[in-house]
């Protein structure tokens, strides 16, 4: 994608009245209670149990206990005055092999939650998946099964029925890029397979899952439906031994532009699978998966999408270079490291980036409102011995990307809201417990909240509806 020049600088700044602050979590990141209650096993529990898969060994049993403390932390969202908490319910707590029943007592903590939320005037968006697929269910296919599709339509309109009288937003996918090409594709999150086709199997089975979920729940009447999707500028670098950029890195953009953004947004928004794609794809596995009427499914219209930034991604045309085993089809392209500064999980900090974003997807797919409904950053958050947690580098970097986003949307981006990536310190996939992205720091030996200076610098944000002044 070609990059926009957006002015930023520090002066205070307002959003529009009526934008949408929150913060977000994931079941399996800080629930805990992995055996509590009835819950079945998710493919992240056996995966976290695989030597060498997760650092540490660390697994989610405990994570931050959520399950049990979960008053406390609603308590805390209400002091940070959060206009809306995005958490996402775990399939394999409320249908513990993925299909039959609902299980009382897994639902009755969403129940719980969502009444906390409400009594505290705080806004629950669910979300329906975030990656803890029933273990039963990838035992019969996972999601290269067209069936997880179906299923997952089934807990969809349970989950719906119960909670449908007080939760109005849903958002049926997260991240469905990750799902597949980091779970079937190269193995490093669950279920750990390794497999281009699995991949794209997977990928389809994915968007086709969101489709028929987003038509379940419009038929029992949800107010607003999302699907929340990972996407990132894709920048030719041109160190592909030429000066400046060539044709050759720009058709290489491209092609991961496609694999990236497009895999998913086009058949979504648009009905259709882009060419790229599609050319990649008959060379893995071949495209019998996708049915006749599939894409009219994916395309369900949808109320709002969901966007998870973090950081751009860069390529370069180089010829020889073997695939990325995310990417299928790269041959040829390299991913260089970008220039710092990095966050802790070593991923440049480009606040710029989520402008372009932004500023493409309302120019590229209008009609569509816009949620950033992830955007955070790890650093390496340690109490002074008073017990504060003195995070200004985070502070600096998002201020930062609010920056960027109010950029976009004076520019025409049509930006309905922001949620910060995470309220608490947590699991955090396949680096365990060693990078912390929360604005409230989670002691995991005794489970004690703390909120970081970004915490209370977010609060302050949500207060005047805007930025103040220069950030130190």
């Amino acid at each position: 994608m070609t990059a926009t020049t957006l002015q930023t600088d520090d002066r205070p700044l307002t959003f529009p009245p009526g934008f949408v602050w929150g913060a977000a979590t994931a079941a399996y990141q800080i629930e805990g209670a992995a055996r509590d209650d009835g819950r079945g096993p998710s493919i992240w529990d056996t995966f976290s149990r695989v030597p060498g898969k997760v650092a540490g060994g660390h697994t989610g049993d405990v994570a931050c206990d959520h399950y049990h403390r979960y008053r406390e932390d609603v308590r805390l969202m209400a002091g940070l005055g959060l206009d809306a908490y995005r958490f996402s319910v775990a399939w394999p707590r409320v249908q513990p092999d993925g299909s039959g029943p609902v299980d009382p007592r897994g639902i009755g903590f969403y129940d719980r939650l969502v009444d906390a939320l409400l009594d505290a005037g705080i806004t629950p968006y669910a979300t329906l998946y975030h990656w803890d697929l029933p273990q039963a269910l990838e035992d019969r296919g996972g999601w290269t099964s067209r069936d997880t599709a179906l299923r997952f339509a089934d807990y969809t309109g349970l989950v719906h029925d119960r909670l449908a009288d007080r939760v109005d937003t849903w958002t049926t996918i997260n991240e469905p890029w990750v799902a597949a090409y980091l779970g079937y594709g190269s193995g490093v999150h669950a279920p750990g397979r390794t497999s281009a086709a699995d991949a794209f199997r997977a990928a389809h089975h994915l968007l086709l899952a969101h489709g028929l979920a987003a038509r379940r729940l419009r038929a029992g009447g949800a107010e607003r439906i999302s699907l929340t999707l990972n996407l990132a500028p894709i920048v030719a670098t041109g160190i592909s031994g030429a000066s400046g950029t060539s044709e050759q890195d720009a058709a290489a953009a491209g092609l991961i532009d496609a694999m990236l953004n497009r895999q998913f947004l086009d058949p979504v928004l648009r009905g259709e699978y882009a060419g790229p794609v599609l050319d990649v794809a008959s060379r893995h596995g071949g495209l019998d998966h996708v049915h006749g009427d599939d894409l009219a499914v994916i395309a369900e219209p949808i109320d709002s999408l969901g966007i998870n930034y973090y950081n751009p991604t860069y390529v370069a045309a180089a010829p020889g270079t073997p695939p990325n085993p995310v990417y299928p089809g790269s041959e040829g392209i390299a991913f260089p490291p970008a220039a710092p500064p990095h966050t802790a999980m070593g991923w440049p900090i480009v606040p710029e980036g989520l402008g372009d974003l932004l500023i493409r997807l309302s120019r590229d797919y209008p009609g569509v409102p816009l949620v950033v409904t992830e955007n955070g950053a790890a650093f390496d958050d340690v109490p002074d011995p008073d017990g504060r947690v003195r995070d200004g580098a985070r502070i600096r970097y998002l201020d930062a990307h609010l920056r960027a986003a109010h950029a976009a949307l004076t520019a025409g981006a049509d930006l309905r809201g922001y949620l910060v990536w995470s309220f608490l310190d947590n699991f955090e996939w396949a680096e365990g417990y060693g990078k912390r992205f929360g604005i409230v720091y989670v002691d995991y030996a005794d489970q004690r909240r703390l909120p970081k200076d970004s915490a209370q610098w977010f609060r302050d944000v949500i207060a005047r509806n805007g930025l103040g002044g220069e950030v130190a």
